[in-house]
């Protein structure tokens, strides 16, 4: 996948009009088992946070803190509405995943928190976002994947210590394009996919205004139950 794939396709909310949702298998998490497994996934998102602001405080240069103030397990179809609709323009750095768990992550960026972050990174000033022709630079965009490589790095660590399941990330691919075009690609890429996804709002507190990130693990659906099991979250 490329940004130029991403060019050819254009879907947004009319996708599970267009495609169906056959391909979705449902989730069996109970909602007795919710709670205990939102603390389990917190926990691990607390633990990713403290890596990432120690790692990220080194290529920023200046101390950095993070939390997880939102952790949630989201039917897939629902991710469109985290960050204000499938037609918003985002930063997305979408991962695959190989090994005892399958599946990809994805970190999403506001346009402005991108923006924000390799300026603090690059030591430039910020540039308006909703400017016409406002597009990140090569180096802007090659900073935001080191960014990115760091935190999602972090967080499939914690995750993989706390559950002692081998898991491998591949190159990070960037893309700037439609919230829902960039979950539109994942789901023609992945075909069948479990309904479950883990969803992480992670938050840099010590930099210019706060800047959310949201980190999405998308298993197949084996491997979320095999993660759950491991966890001994297993229902």
């Amino acid at each position: 996948m490329n940004e130029n794939e991403m060019d050819d396709i254009v879907i947004n909310e009319a996708y599970m009009d267009e495609f169906g949702t056959d391909d979705i298998i449902p989730g069996e998490i109970s909602d007795n088992n919710l709670s205990k497994h939102l603390d389990v996934f917190k926990e691990i998102g607390n633990i990713g946070a403290g890596h990432a602001a120690s790692a990220l405080a080194g290529l920023l240069d200046r101390r950095i803190s993070m939390s997880v103030p939102e952790a949630s397990v989201l039917p897939f179809t629902e991710i469109v509405n985290v960050l204000d609709g499938p037609e918003t323009t985002v930063a997305g750095v979408l991962i695959d995943v190989s090994g005892d768990l399958n599946g990809y992550i994805l970190l999403l960026l506001s346009m402005e928190d991108a923006m924000a972050m390799v300026a603090q990174a690059l030591h430039e000033e910020e540039r308006d976002t909703t400017d016409p022709g406002f597009a990140l630079t090569e180096l802007e965009k090659d900073t935001l994947l080191e960014i990115a490589n760091i935190l999602v790095g972090s967080f499939l660590s914690a995750i993989t210590s706390f559950s002692g399941l081998g898991a491998t990330p591949t190159v990070p691919q960037l893309a700037i394009d439609m919230f829902g075009a960039i979950l539109s690609i994942a789901m023609i890429e992945y075909g069948k996919i479990g309904d479950s996804v883990l969803f992480l709002k992670t938050q840099f507190n010590d930099l210019a205004g706060d800047i959310n990130g949201h980190f999405f693990l998308i298993p197949d659906y084996n491997s979320y139950k095999i993660l759950l099991n491991a966890l001994g979250l297993d229902e």
